[in-house]
């Protein structure tokens, strides 16, 4: 439901959707394609993008939804890139509030 009725916040290697929940606690979902890499490759890349989530949004969300969704070219980002994107969408989450 998230993914098609969600506020959506685009960033260059994310796609994220967002809806308020009933729920007074945060529920977030990462999804990262196989788009023609390795297992060991979108592990990799699901590992980071969790991590970031738990640091950096989950402190800052109330009860809400998101489905955060890696485009192809989310593989190629570095940490630095993924961890600038989220702050980005932490102020935008946090103004959106």
């Amino acid at each position: 439901m998230v993914k098609r009725a969600g506020r959506r916040l685009r960033t260059e290697h994310l796609d994220v959707r967002a809806s308020d929940s009933l729920l007074s606690h945060p529920r977030v979902a990462v999804v990262v394609g196989k788009q023609g890499h390795t297992i060991v490759e979108r592990n990799r890349l699901r590992r980071r993008l969790r991590e970031l989530v738990r640091t950096r949004l989950l402190p800052v969300l109330g009860g809400m939804d998101l489905v955060i969704r890696a485009v192809s070219t989310a593989y190629d980002a570095t940490f630095d890139q993924l961890k600038a994107e989220m702050e980005s969408l932490r102020s935008r989450l946090e103004t959106a509030s």
